[in-house]
């Protein structure tokens, strides 16, 4: 799926933090990251927004924010961005992190 502009922004606007995952197929650490992600959301969720984009479909995107590696995860709340990580995380870091932006 290509996202544009306009539906970023509406993404990662609002009072939920929104954990934006950028992945993509070909990608071996992407894809240890899916599952701790959906772990992250069976325990927070609806206190998160967890999207994943695919950086080979939506390369604007990925240029804007300067992914120049995968995963790379990068957390937003009323547009702002508010935290970045490259690499895979463990399930509790996240949890940590997205918490101490609520």
């Amino acid at each position: 799926m290509k996202i544009m502009k306009d539906s970023f922004k509406k993404l990662t606007a609002g009072q939920t933090p929104v954990l934006i995952d950028f992945h993509a197929d070909w990608c071996g650490p992407c894809k240890m990251l899916s599952p701790i992600l959906k772990q992250v959301k069976e325990d927070l969720g609806d206190a998160v927004k967890i999207i994943k984009i695919d950086v080979d479909k939506n390369q604007a995107i990925a240029s804007k924010y300067q992914v120049r590696g995968v995963p790379t995860m990068l957390l937003f709340k009323d547009k702002k961005l508010l935290w970045r990580q490259s690499g895979v995380l463990q399930k509790d870091e996240i949890v940590r992190v997205i918490e101490s932006f609520k």
